[in-house]
């Protein structure tokens, strides 16, 4: 989605915690909870954007364009 976004458009993503999963032990036969740590990392070293993430529940990212 971002090489289609606009400056200033906020990307929402929901779950980035995964019940607490992408914060412990990584366990190989995850696929989910590996994919999703990977895509945290992305957002994070992603220059065109800046990134927060909100520890409430599941967790939630916000990413605007910059």
């Amino acid at each position: 989605a971002l090489p289609i976004m606009q400056r200033g458009s906020l990307f929402i993503a929901d779950n980035v915690l995964w019940d607490g999963k992408v914060l412990g032990k990584e366990n190989k036969k995850d696929s989910v909870t590996r994919a999703l740590k990977e895509f945290n990392i992305k957002l994070k070293n992603d220059d065109r954007i800046q990134t927060v993430m909100i520890p409430i529940r599941d967790g939630i990212t916000l990413s605007w364009v910059s």
